[in-house]
């Protein structure tokens, strides 16, 4: 995201948002560790729209049974979004172009005349990522692209009505952009320009690619390890085509940049540029996808440009995507304490008012695994109850990949501590200190005290609401480790009938 300054006696502000992926510009702030609630897209969007985690919020995957883009999630969420607020309560006009919540314009949710509270000017993706002859809702109104590059490739599309909307908008009044460009996501479309780029690059070989997760849970251990040459040739085969249409993404950052540069409005703008969720190519030999607890899947880039932000410093105390709204809010000068949001501001983390004594150290990720009780017809010898078993038969997810963990990031610890709702109750326990690419699953080996403190830290934050999810509590020496109370049953949850 890229965020103006915005308070009631200042100026304007303006966000940009990418879904997945980012190419890194020079003179900004970064975040050394920024985390997602969620590994994936629609409940991490949910969560920073919100503001909320998704036990909060409700949405719990990307499809409409999961509440994304549900109607029940526009009548109880989308009213208490933050640009709902900046623009009833702190006089915006608010800008929004691109990829909004996978289902939205389902018919069965309003479809594309459905405009969401908090936008004066709507361009919402009718449904997931696409570079070719996809729909647009413009202001409610249906607008349909075709398969011509200097018409329809989307991702340009959405750099030039950025471009109409800065020119034409208001000058008497702050302003707020979002502009959330599908890109890199699949189907991995380059621009033609682009197409050729990269053909030596592949996929980073870390620690952790193409070994077996023996310790880890059995959506982990079900990989096939090593790969096959053909899944290894097609997860850097896409690796290169995600790097070629971020080129397109570098185009429009700089379109816009220039365009508040050449307006006199870029140096009292904050520009925020981050993404909701990660993504893994071949780490414990998955081929490519999300939906995992692994730092590859929940930790994303977050660079911030703006007022009193001092350039090319790097700060170590984590955030989270729920913390965006409240800080957005903040730079606007709404309190965030009117508000049920979860997160809390890291506008004093930019201006280096707070050291790491005053910040959380806590953070919760959640997740609820996608599937059904029907067999995937490609890969029948699995069962029902798998998902996205691409390529290979080698499946992402599935209705038991449903956990919760808590991220633990303080001077003097950096662990993760995962709880799954599945028949094992299985737990993952790593110190990413010393193990940087979570090889080694400690919940066996670590001892019993630490494992106690850690499922109450977590338990505590499964429960939380508001301003109670900002700081986790003391530990309670009466409390007995008891993993099976972890998924409280007022969550939303779907089971194998």
């Amino acid at each position: 995201m890229w965020i103006h300054e915005g308070r009631f006696e200042r100026d304007k502000m303006v966000v940009y948002t990418l879904w997945e992926y980012f190419i890194v510009k020079p003179k900004y702030f970064m975040s050394k560790i920024k985390l997602t609630s969620s590994p994936l897209c629609c409940p991490s969007r949910a969560s920073i729209l919100t503001g909320k985690y998704p036990h909060n919020h409700h949405v719990i995957n990307n499809t409409l049974e999961g509440n994304c883009s549900s109607v029940a999630w526009q009548k109880t969420q989308e009213p208490k979004t933050f640009p709902a607020l900046l623009q009833a309560y702190a006089g915006y006009q608010t800008f929004f172009a691109g990829k909004y919540l996978n289902q939205y314009g389902n018919p069965d949710a309003g479809g594309v005349e459905h405009v969401p509270l908090g936008w004066d000017y709507w361009v919402g993706l009718d449904r997931n990522s696409k570079y070719y002859n996809y729909s647009l809702s413009v202001n409610g109104k249906l607008r349909r692209h075709g398969g011509n590059y200097s018409q329809d490739y989307l991702t340009d599309v959405l750099a030039n009505m950025s471009l109409d909307f800065l020119q034409y908008k208001s000058n008497y009044r702050p302003f707020f952009m979002m502009v959330s460009t599908p890109a890199p996501h699949a189907p991995w479309t380059p621009a033609p320009q682009y197409q050729d780029r990269f053909k030596d690059i592949k996929a980073p070989r870390d620690p952790n690619f193409n070994v077996h997760g023996k310790d880890k849970h059995w959506l982990i251990r079900q990989a096939k390890t090593p790969m096959t040459n053909s899944s290894i040739h097609f997860l850097d085969d896409t690796f290169r085509k995600r790097w070629r249409t971020l080129l397109s993404v570098d185009d429009l950052v700089e379109k816009i940049v220039n365009r508040l540069e050449v307006r006199g409005e870029l140096e009292n703008t904050y520009v925020i540029f981050t993404s909701d969720n990660g993504y893994h190519t071949g780490q414990f030999s998955l081929p490519l996808d999300k939906r995992q607890l692994y730092e590859f899947d929940i930790r994303v880039p977050l660079l911030v440009r703006g007022p009193n932000i001092k350039p090319n410093q790097t700060c170590g105390l984590a955030v989270q995507n729920v913390d965006l709204g409240p800080t957005i809010l903040d730079i606007a000068g709404y309190n965030v304490n009117k508000t049920s949001m979860d997160g809390m501001s890291f506008l004093p983390v930019l201006d280096g008012s707070v050291n790491s004594s005053m910040w959380r150290t806590d953070f919760l990720v959640e997740y609820e695994g996608e599937g059904s009780n029907v067999s995937d017809p490609a890969c029948p010898l699995l069962g029902p109850g798998v998902s996205e078993c691409f390529p290979d038969c080698v499946c992402e997810d599935s209705f038991n990949n449903t956990y919760a963990c808590v991220r633990t990031i303080a001077p003097s610890a950096n662990l993760q501590y995962c709880e799954f709702d599945d028949n094992e109750v299985f737990v993952e326990v790593y110190n990413i200190t010393a193990d940087r690419y979570q090889l080694s699953n400690l919940a066996k080996t670590i001892d019993q005290e630490v494992l106690e403190k850690m499922n109450h830290r977590l338990m505590m934050l499964q429960s939380c609401s508001g301003q109670a999810c900002r700081t986790p509590g003391v530990y309670d020496t009466r409390y007995r480790f008891d993993p099976s109370l972890m998924f409280s049953s007022n969550r939303l949850r779907h089971h194998l009938k």
